[in-house]
């Protein structure tokens, strides 16, 4: 009887977990990472502004260079099971710290202009 309860739960283990990978009905859950930048915020953004004001438009940037502090990336990807190409917005300032200039996927061709 022991021997017959082992076996039992022995299989009702291994199609437990056999359930669990099927791979082509698997979900995969996008995860998003990095900063939502909107065309709209970026149609916020004006030459001469201050580094305070393009923080409050886009946000803490995903990256501030510590030896090019005039330089600041924002970076977002959203990826369901590692797919998918990220979106970049580079903010450059002068020497005065006032937005001078915009680089990357989502900065308008016209800008400053």
């Amino acid at each position: 009887m022991k021997h017959i309860a082992f076996i039992v739960l022995l299989f009702s283990g291994s199609v437990s977990l056999s359930a669990c990978s099927g791979v082509p009905f698997s979900y995969k859950v996008p995860v998003q990472q990095g900063n939502i930048i909107t065309e709209d915020m970026v149609e916020q953004l004006r030459p001469g502004m201050s580094m305070r004001q393009v923080r409050f438009v886009l946000g803490t940037p995903a990256i501030e260079d510590s030896f090019r502090s005039n330089r600041w990336d924002y970076v977002h990807t959203e990826r369901a099971g590692g797919g998918g190409e990220p979106t970049r917005l580079t903010v450059i300032f002068d020497d005065n710290d006032q937005l001078a200039e915009l680089d990357g996927d989502l900065a308008p061709d016209n800008w400053g202009r």
